[in-house]
């Protein structure tokens, strides 16, 4: 990822002024299920396999292949990300990303926890509403600062609070976070 301030890249939208905070949602946006309808735990990792999760009859877990990278490059920029989900297994879902191990840079032999790229999560059932007060109270963050990647249409209501969503279909890739950052900016007048 290019440093925003530097310059204009057509080509690369994220070469331009970044939002402070990008957030996540976890089911079908970083991960192709329902963590509390398609899991049992326990969830295991076999040795130190990166981005892949078993529960306990054999059914995988793992990010969608181009979340890794995309999560490596917002924290090598400083970005402040987030997760904010309502799921009804919290719990479960804490212990998937402590779980995860994904590469700390494109390409890098250097693993790290899931968890470790996340500085606020918000992971308990209900409105994401209340999930994006406590995130701007723990933060600081102004609502126009933040961009929101969620798969669930009736989760559009953040954008009364200023926060920018963009609609995911078929998981968090690289084409649809810069679709993303595009949607903020033109929001923000970026």
């Amino acid at each position: 990822m290019v440093n925003p301030a530097e310059h204009t890249d057509t080509k690369n939208p994220t070469a331009d002024r970044m939002p402070k905070l990008v957030c996540f949602d976890l089911d079908y946006t970083l991960w192709d299920c329902c963590i509390y309808n398609n899991l049992t735990p326990p969830i295991k990792r076999k040795g130190d396999a990166v981005n892949t999760l078993y529960d306990r009859h054999g059914t995988e877990l793992a990010f969608y292949r181009e979340v890794p990278d995309v999560l490596a490059e917002l924290k090598k920029s400083s970005i402040h990300i987030a997760a904010a989900s309502r799921t009804h297994a919290p719990d479960l879902a804490r212990e998937a990303l402590g779980l995860l191990l994904v590469p700390l840079e494109k390409g890098s032999s250097k693993i790290a926890k899931a968890i470790t790229f996340f500085q606020t999560m918000e992971i308990y059932p209900g409105s994401k509403l209340r999930h994006f007060k406590s995130i701007h109270a723990k933060t600081g963050i102004p609502y126009s600062e933040m961009l929101f990647f969620d798969d669930e249409s009736r989760n559009k209501e953040v954008e009364q609070l200023g926060v920018t969503m963009h609609l995911v279909r078929n998981g968090v890739d690289r084409s649809t976070f810069n679709k993303g950052v595009i949607e903020w900016r033109k929001r923000n007048g970026k």
